[in-house]
């Protein structure tokens, strides 16, 4: 519901912007617009996000547990894109020609959910593995 919503009043806030969103000349244009000012602090929120994600798994995998694997992985993720998104807009706001091109930004995002998808896997993978540890831990109790 807070999606379609957000989506709508983004539709509205900039209709010209929308309606080139499914145009070949939008994505792979070696010359695109700047970012919108609405847009850039949507992308400067997501960094920051990425930028307190990445502290948190940074001091979240110096821990011992069994998510200390899932903690490293995650710290991977966050500061990698923190990095190439920090480019990205780096070059967006320059203007630089080829390399501010939209189609980064989608390739960038679609690799994104990718990996996510994968780091929720592996997170979803630890009760079972703690699951057997325990019997791991119960069967060799009584091995001499």
């Amino acid at each position: 519901m807070r999606l379609a919503l957000i989506i709508t009043v983004l539709f509205f806030i900039n209709h010209k912007t929308m309606q080139n969103l499914l145009t070949w000349k939008f994505w792979f244009n070696l010359r695109p617009e700047p970012l919108l000012p609405l847009f850039q602090k949507l992308y400067l929120v997501l960094l920051g996000l990425l930028l307190v994600l990445a502290i948190i798994s940074y001091f979240k995998q110096k821990q011992k547990s069994l998510y200390k694997r899932f903690w490293k992985l995650a710290y991977y993720f966050n500061f990698s894109n923190l990095l190439i998104g920090s480019i990205f807009f780096f070059f967006n706001y320059e203007r630089a020609v080829f390399l501010s091109a939209r189609f980064w930004l989608a390739l960038w995002i679609l690799t994104m959910f990718i990996w996510l998808y994968f780091l929720i896997k592996r997170y979803r993978l630890i009760p079972e593995n703690k699951k057997k540890l325990i019997e791991k831990n119960e069967y060799l109790k009584y091995i001499p």
